[in-house]
């Protein structure tokens, strides 16, 4: 599996942002605009969506806005002909490990599991919630701490790509946190990397992950 990194397109520090064209294309080119973070942001690009597209096409790059969850982003033009000499890609595209694409694959059934019940929007996660979705595709007898070991370095990679966020303790009930029990929001940004036609695939897909994973040494972290 392979990620379009949308925030390696610019990493540059800028000021604080005005609801005018520049202050909508810097961050988008840095990352994912989300509308729960800064709701005058996200309306000032749902009014000039027609302009920023047009701005980032010359790029090329489209923009990829989901009014319903709430989320924004950029990434590569598809090039429609291949004879066509091929562009530098300013969004820079990644291999992911075999483990962490297997996270991401399971956080992302997890995810239509969840939206299926029809209940809260925020998909919660503790670590050892985490550590059961994965359990059962490792071979038995897999070492316990050196299998959180690895799940924590996994999820630290899956933050980094921006499709988890670690909560902070919170006293209000709504999210619970301990010292020994990390918690997760598994972002639903993830809904637009993983979509509906991959994730019809997955038992299939899940299959050749349990055959890699009944594999000597399968279980070894792969060099990122």
């Amino acid at each position: 599996m392979t990620y379009d990194a949308p925030g390696d397109a610019l990493s540059a520090n800028t000021g604080a942002h005005q609801p005018d064209l520049t202050g909508l294309v810097v961050p988008l080119l840095k990352g994912v605009l989300y509308r729960e973070d800064d709701g005058a942001q996200w309306t000032a690009l749902l009014q000039l969506q027609a302009r920023v597209r047009d701005y980032v096409a010359v790029l090329a790059l489209e923009v990829v806005v989901d009014e319903a969850e709430g989320y924004a982003f950029v990434r590569a033009q598809p090039q429609a002909d291949d004879s066509a000499p091929k562009l530098p890609r300013l969004v820079r595209r990644q291999p992911l490990s075999f483990q962490v694409s297997l996270l991401l694959a399971l956080l992302r059934k997890k995810l239509a599991e969840f939206d299926a019940s029809g209940g809260d929007t925020r998909l919660i996660l503790t670590r050892s919630a985490v550590v059961e979705l994965v359990r059962v595709f490792l071979p038995a007898g897999s070492n316990e701490s050196r299998l959180i070991d690895q799940i924590d370095s996994q999820l630290n990679k899956v933050i980094e790509l921006g499709f988890v966020r670690r909560l902070k303790l919170q006293s209000d009930g709504a999210t619970v946190r301990t010292a020994q029990e990390p918690v997760f929001e598994v972002r639903r940004i993830l809904k637009a990397f993983v979509d509906a036609q991959w994730l019809a695939e997955f038992d299939q897909r899940l299959a050749v992950y349990q055959a890699h994973l009944a594999a000597p040494n399968a279980g070894e972290p792969d060099d990122e």
